[in-house]
């Protein structure tokens, strides 16, 4: 199943009666003593946060969803109605602003899954009212990922982030078997991330009775409302929202890549490419690309739009797959039958999903799979690919100093300004 394919069903089905024998009322699981349940308030209950999250939380029987807060009252009412009928209780509640959330003292955690440009702000914010955060990817800007993982640093605060492909096998094992060698030298990888499609420009129309425009806006800047723009395909290719399939899907299949490259720490040290932006459209980042990424090792990274897929390529052959956790491709499928012995395996244990990882972590205190500065990397190395189409000519980066050497243009990409008239929404 495609990767999109399962957020749907999934979102699809708790909005009906149907998915009922798919999430198990607490009162049919064992019971976890209230006082050493993770009490939980979740921000945004859109396709992601509802369908992914939600959903996989309410499966934990060490946790409590308190409240439900989105920017569409119909969305976080219908949302608590279903904590409520599934938990047997009557405890969460619906929230119109996520800071009256951040504001309970009986909330432990929160789960951030709104649209990317809010991810810093909103998890700095949680941040600084001492809640453990869950935070959905990607960041907005390079800037803002380090500003984040300094405050995560500076606060020895616990922050996840809502990305599963550690915990998935078909990429550990992909990951693991090249980092110990079953392909040879690593030379190569071919990333393939999804074409989205092209959208219409709208007319500006009146903002919905249900929704909380300015604060769905927050700190980007301020545009009209049109009527499709809210939807999660749709802001995705919008530059002030996102960065596109590039940022979204590239956080996943690049972090994989990176992980086996011995990577996921640094990131490349330059980068060259070009992105066609469709003309008279909604649609302002690239929707087709190809970039060149090398990195100080030799190794050398192609992530193309188009088909997803993803492959790695050595000295003694080649390994990968096609498709969202597609089933596994090879120059010899033997290559990913080895075993490694834990005492020298070159690559963690794999992990259990993010969100149970998250509540783990909480439990015992030990790093998440995924942490603030593990995002700040991965994202990293996406930003600069979109600096470099943005500029349209090759660019050099230092991982260390996150920063183009004598780049002045380049540089000053990093960053974007915040609104700040939000905070009066």
């Amino acid at each position: 199943m495609h990767r999109r394919s399962f957020l749907q069903t999934g979102l699809t089905g708790l909005l009906t009666a149907s998915v009922a024998p798919q999430i198990i009322p607490r009162r049919v699981l064992g019971q976890t003593a209230p006082s050493k349940r993770v009490t939980l308030g979740f921000i945004g209950v859109g396709t992601h946060g509802l369908g992914v999250n939600l959903r996989s939380f309410l499966q934990q029987d060490d946790c409590e969803i308190l409240a439900v807060c989105d920017v569409f009252r119909s969305r976080r009412e219908h949302v608590r109605d279903e904590v409520r009928r599934h938990t047997g209780t009557t405890t969460c509640v619906a929230v119109a602003d996520f800071r009256e959330l951040l504001a309970r003292r009986d909330i432990d955690a929160v789960v951030i899954s709104t649209p990317d440009h809010w991810h810093v702000t909103m998890a700095l914010l949680a941040l600084e009212a001492g809640k453990q955060v869950f935070c959905e990817k990607p960041t907005l800007t390079i800037a803002e990922g380090r500003e984040l993982a300094e405050a995560v640093a500076r606060r020895g605060a616990l922050f996840a982030v809502g990305l599963e492909d550690r915990a998935v096998i078909h990429y550990h094992v992909l990951a693991e078997a090249v980092r110990n060698g079953a392909i040879g030298r690593l030379q190569r990888i071919r990333v393939g991330l999804p074409e989205k499609p092209v959208f219409p420009l709208e007319a500006p129309a009146p903002v919905p009775a249900d929704l909380n425009y300015e604060l769905w806006l927050g700190p980007a800047p301020h545009r009209p409302y049109t009527p499709g723009l809210t939807d999660a395909q749709v802001w995705r290719q919008i530059r002030d929202f996102s960065g596109g399939s590039l940022t979204d899907w590239g956080a996943h299949l690049v972090d994989t890549a990176q992980v086996a490259a011995f990577v996921e720490d640094s990131g490349p040290v330059a980068v060259e490419g070009t992105g066609e932006i469709p003309p008279g459209a909604l649609n302002t980042v690239p929707q087709r690309y190809r970039l060149n990424y090398t990195y100080a090792s030799g190794v050398t990274m192609e992530v193309v739009s188009g088909p997803t897929f993803l492959r790695f390529e050595g000295t003694d052959g080649w390994v990968g797959n096609t498709g969202w956790s597609g089933p596994f491709e090879a120059s010899d499928l033997n290559l990913l039958r080895r075993k490694y012995d834990p005492a020298t395996n070159k690559l963690w244990p794999r992990r259990p999903r993010e969100q149970r990882d998250f509540l783990d972590s909480i439990k015992t205190g030990r790093p998440p799979m995924y942490t603030a500065e593990a995002l700040q990397r991965l994202c990293t190395t996406l930003h600069v690919g979109a600096i470099a189409m943005e500029l349209g000519r090759p660019v050099r980066w230092d991982p260390v100093k996150e920063e183009f050497p004598g780049d002045s243009a380049a540089n000053a990409l990093r960053s974007r300004p915040r609104r700040e008239d939000w905070k009066r929404a």
